[in-house]
């Protein structure tokens, strides 16, 4: 097996959660990523859960990283990572439109310095249009983006909006960016040219919604039926019936074949027409058996079902042993689990890196690398432009 991404250098100057995604994925794949981080470090490093001083939450998205601690408040601060900068693939940022072009630190500062470049910026409206400079967290975007009230749409009896715990938006511009910069080196290697990109979560949650942006600029036939929950025994279950075929396998599975000719059900027009009365003739049958005995029936009668799970219930799944979907990071508070990407390849590694650095762990081994001695590294965090054990 080999790395995909090996010999490419990334700069990563992104914090919290949608760049660290993408970056990670890059690592992932055998990039040499170098995070660079304030002084204070990124504010997932302080992210329960937290044990002997070091976040787990922070591990999962940078484990496999090396981490460099510089000041770009300072002058040298911003003079080492523009040295960086040369020899780099590729920049990923995620502050605010406007901070790195202020630090001289832009797509058109640093392409002078390094042509074949390749840039990506993250951020919540993106970087040009009325809206780039306002601040964005994920939760915002979801608002913004209708994604929210899209969701609710689907809510009987509901009428405001879900609590937003699931960050959606974040790990979502992460994936896209991640895919953005793979076509940018292919692209580099087919040109020799670099390029700027620019990745808005606000587009990547309207990408989401493909059925809600065609419904917003035309009219449809009354509102599709819904994948609905049904009541078990002993909890819930979902099945997904969607198509003829599954139709006909639910009646089997349920002892409903009468379903199949029942005027209400037989044909597609009228069984949407009456989704509803389905739903509950189905629950009713649910409700006499377990949740173990409908998912049973369900597949062996080719009906796409699950039980509802926790996410421990989920890691625990024998799928996602067989698949190696987990892979585990130490770091100095011990060993956890983290999600590899969700792709395999048939000749190169998918899996997370082993660690999860330290704050500044690499600074002093990556800048002697870059070129600066001992001494004057010693002098850089001395005077504060750089930090490291």
């Amino acid at each position: 097996m080999t790395d995909a991404l090996d010999k490419i250098r990334v700069l990563d100057l992104t914090t919290t959660i949608a760049g660290p995604h993408c970056t990670r994925l890059l690592a992932d794949l055998g990039a040499e990523v170098i995070k660079v981080e304030a002084p204070d470090g990124d504010i997932m490093r302080r992210a329960p859960p937290v044990r002997e001083g070091a976040s787990s939450s922070f591990g999962q998205l940078n484990a496999g990283k090396k981490a460099v601690v510089l000041d770009l408040k300072t002058r040298a601060g911003i003079d080492i990572l523009r040295r960086l900068v040369r020899s780099s693939d590729v920049v990923v940022e995620n502050f605010r439109p406007g901070v790195m072009r202020r630090l001289g630190l832009d797509y058109e500062a640093l392409r002078a310095l390094k042509p074949d470049l390749i840039y990506c910026a993250i951020s919540g409206y993106g970087q040009t249009g009325p809206s780039s400079g306002l601040p964005a967290y994920a939760p915002a975007i979801h608002a913004a983006s209708g994604y929210d009230m899209a969701h609710l749409d689907y809510q009987d009896g509901r009428d405001r909006p879900d609590n937003c715990g699931v960050y959606v938006a974040d790990v979502l511009a992460g994936t896209y960016a991640f895919g953005a910069i793979m076509t940018a080196l292919f692209v580099r290697q087919q040109t020799g040219a670099g390029q700027m990109i620019d990745v808005s979560m606000l587009e990547s949650m309207l990408a989401l919604l493909l059925p809600e942006v065609q419904k917003a600029q035309f009219e449809v036939p009354p509102a599709r039926p819904l994948y609905s929950p049904v009541a078990t025994r002993d909890g819930y279950i979902m099945p997904a019936m969607g198509s003829e075929r599954i139709f006909q396998g639910l009646a089997k599975a349920t002892g409903h074949e009468d379903w199949l000719t029942d005027p209400r059900f037989a044909l597609f027009d009228e069984r949407r027409a009456h989704w509803g009365e389905l739903m509950d003739e189905i629950e009713a049958w649910t409700m006499q058996h377990s949740t173990e005995e409908c998912r049973a029936a369900f597949e062996a009668n080719g009906v796409p079902c699950s039980p509802y799970r926790s996410v421990e219930q989920a890691m625990a799944d024998p799928q996602i042993a067989y698949r190696g979907a987990l892979s585990e990071v130490r770091d100095a508070g011990g060993s956890f689990k983290v999600v590899n990407p969700p792709f395999r390849m048939s000749a190169s590694r998918t899996t997370a890196g082993e660690r999860a650095a330290a704050l500044g762990e690499h600074t002093r081994a990556v800048l002697i690398e870059a070129g600066y001695s001992s001494e004057e590294v010693a002098g850089f965090i001395a005077a504060g432009s750089a930090a490291g054990p």
